[in-house]
């Protein structure tokens, strides 16, 4: 008897289409027809793997692991040939090692200008041109955030075209040192550049909250072109290389002999290095110091300290935490340590200053050994004791109108020994005849009096509620939380109008409670 299955029906078809056994279709992967494309060929091992596990998932679940296997194309990668790869066995032979290494040095100041046209020409073509026609991004908006990029190709273009002549016919250059000295003081023209960083920055953050921008930039990110890099890598490609130059020409001297003529060009050049990115580094310290002064929101004019407008250098700042865990975001200028709280108003991020600037030259700074006080405030530490505290340092006005002391704690011990270093060059920095006489014995027993005299008011109020509107602010901008109709500090009265307001504070409470 002849049975009549599938097997038949296949059979039946004509003789010249190609049969495949049954037997051999393990699952539908194989049902696949061989193909180049990798992404086909990973949808249907895909498929293959999930029915060998027997994965009963739902149709909808199962498509996301393809669509993870279909990943994008690997990222492009650069040519990082060495100098002496481009040499046969023979010509290697003729130089020697030393004559080697400076030539790879030389080789990389070369290969470098040539990847840095390429991120340059990458940043217009493959982000700026396309959001601008696209309408992501108006113009002005890119102009900010690109600056003039397009500007500084022609420069590296031009120490590329000077590298190429001054290259024999070996392969080897001769002589770079008067390049590079007639061509470093070109660089100049990153000043405005730089300068601009923090604000373009800040701008392109911002526009990243924009759903098309944000879209765009994962696009492009996943991409091959971007080698993995975001958009703010390649605008910020410029500021790395610049720092490189020194290097590079260290080590083209390094390897370059001491009779060789390049040797008194390369010292000038680095000379001429170091002078340039000195010039930049000014120029962007006082952009990005009068950047977040422009961000400081007074609560009182009278805060306004008049020597904000002498802070020229941005010295340090960060997120640190005050001695009842509250966080602060302190600014180090030149001339002010001033300490501030984030805040937002009307969808701009500002930092609103607390209390009054101290100027760094009646500053003193106190390095705290760990576990030598307590955080956490004085309403947890009456139940907790509060927390042996580390990484913390104490900053105190030597003037008695401010009266003010800060213990502060920062995150890690790398970043404390910052902050101390940051303070400790400000504070010599001032001159000796402006800086605050030295205390003794008797101004600083007086000093630590009235400090305690101030923690007693600040505890009492602590006490009332740490949910209390902090934006409630004195005269030097402390917060007064809890007591209602407190009068703002004025004068050494201060202290008994408040310890006045809490009685009739706390008469009334017991009073409406029946206490």
């Amino acid at each position: 008897p002849v049975k009549f299955d599938i097997c038949e029906k296949w059979s039946k078809e004509p003789s010249n289409k190609r049969v495949r056994p049954l037997s051999r279709v393990s699952s539908l992967a194989n049902l696949i027809s061989p193909s180049k494309n990798g992404a086909v060929r990973r949808f249907g091992q895909t498929i293959q793997n999930m029915s060998l596990r027997g994965d009963s998932k739902s149709p909808g679940a199962s498509l996301k692991p393809c669509s993870k296997a279909a990943g994008p194309t690997p990222p492009k990668r650069r040519n990082s040939t060495l100098w002496s790869e481009t040499l046969d066995v023979h010509q290697k032979s003729t130089f020697s090692t030393k004559e080697i290494k400076r030539q790879e040095a030389i080789h990389e100041l070369s290969r470098g200008e040539q990847d840095l046209i390429e991120d340059l020409q990458m940043a217009r073509k493959a982000y700026h041109d396309p959001m601008l026609k696209l309408s992501i991004m108006t113009e002005e908006e890119l102009t900010h955030i690109f600056g003039d990029l397009d500007s500084y190709i022609p420069l590296h273009e031009d120490l590329l075209d000077k590298l190429a002549k001054g290259t024999g016919p070996n392969g080897t250059v001769g002589h770079i040192g008067h390049i590079v000295v007639d061509w470093l003081p070109g660089l100049n023209a990153y000043r405005d550049y730089c300068s601009n960083q923090l604000a373009a920055k800040a701008l392109l953050d911002q526009k990243k909250q924009d759903r098309r921008v944000q879209d765009f930039l994962q696009r492009c990110l996943e991409s091959p072109f971007s080698r993995k890099l975001d958009l703010w890598s390649f605008l910020d490609i410029p500021r790395s290389r610049l720092v490189k130059y020194p290097l590079l020409l260290r080590e083209i001297l390094r390897h370059t002999p001491p009779d060789h003529p390049d040797v008194p060009c390369l010292e000038k050049a680095i000379a001429i290095i170091q002078g340039v990115l000195s010039d930049i580094n000014v120029r962007k310290g006082e952009s990005e110091s009068q950047y977040y002064i422009n961000k400081l929101e007074y609560l009182d004019d009278r805060q306004r300290d008049p020597l904000i407008d002498n802070c020229k250098t941005l010295l340090c700042h960060g997120e640190l935490r005050n001695k009842s865990g509250s966080k602060l975001h302190v600014f180090l200028f030149s001339e002010l340590l001033v300490l501030t709280r984030p805040v937002t108003r009307n969808e701009r991020s500002c930092y609103q200053v607390y209390r009054q600037p101290l100027p760094i030259r009646d500053l003193a700074l106190e390095d705290l050994q760990d576990g030598d006080v307590r955080m956490g405030g004085s309403f947890r530490g009456a139940f907790s004791q509060g927390e042996k505290a580390k990484n913390v340092f104490r900053v105190t006005s030597l003037d008695p109108t401010h009266g003010q002391s800060h213990t502060l704690q920062v995150n890690d011990v790398f970043h404390k020994q910052q902050w101390l270093n940051c303070l400790r060059s400000a504070i010599n920095a001032q001159p000796q005849q402006q800086r605050a006489p030295l205390r003794d014995q008797h101004s600083e027993a007086t000093t630590m009096t009235r400090a305690k005299r101030r923690s007693s008011v600040v505890s009492m109020s602590d006490m009332v509620g740490e949910g209390a509107d902090e934006n409630v602010f004195s005269q030097v901008g402390e917060p007064i939380l809890g007591c209602k109709g407190t009068e703002t500090l004025s004068g050494s009265g201060s202290s008994s109008k408040i310890k006045r307001e809490w009685s009739r504070g706390t008469h009334r409470r017991r009073k409406e409670t029946g206490l």
